[in-house]
């Protein structure tokens, strides 16, 4: 039995890139290959943040982030990240979240910028306003 107290601590959600509650009810589990993420850029606190654009790898069928010059199924846009997910503090462990692919989405708030090229990736299952 473990008797030992542990603290945890939770970042804080921003969902403000949410354009409406469409689509939210409906996410998709994925699972994320953290070796493509980049700390600084993608979990700066230890956690993934909602919002940040997802592809999915070819081989294995793990989602990293969007990334239109990448070779390995990256480059086809796919969904956000729908809400904040703990980042492992290794980078062999990938973690499950959940993936928005249909909806609105402020494009003004996204973590990450999205190029025209993944905006029609993902037109007609997502509105940019």
């Amino acid at each position: 039995m473990e008797l030992t107290i542990k603290t945890q601590v939770f970042g804080g959600d921003d969902q403000s890139w949410l354009g409406s509650e469409h689509g939210t009810q409906a996410t998709e589990t994925v699972v994320l290959d953290t070796s493509l993420f980049t700390a600084n850029t993608h979990y700066p606190d230890g956690f993934f943040k909602s919002g940040i654009p997802l592809g999915m790898v070819t081989t294995g069928g793990k989602y990293g982030p969007y990334d239109n010059a990448a070779s390995d199924g990256r480059q086809t846009l796919i969904g956000f990240l729908f809400a904040a997910v703990p980042a492992p503090t290794v980078n062999t462990l990938d973690p499950a979240a959940a993936m928005l692919t249909h909806g609105k989405v402020r494009e003004s708030r996204l973590p990450v910028a999205v190029d025209a090229a993944g905006k029609a990736d993902v037109a007609g299952s997502i509105r940019f306003v």
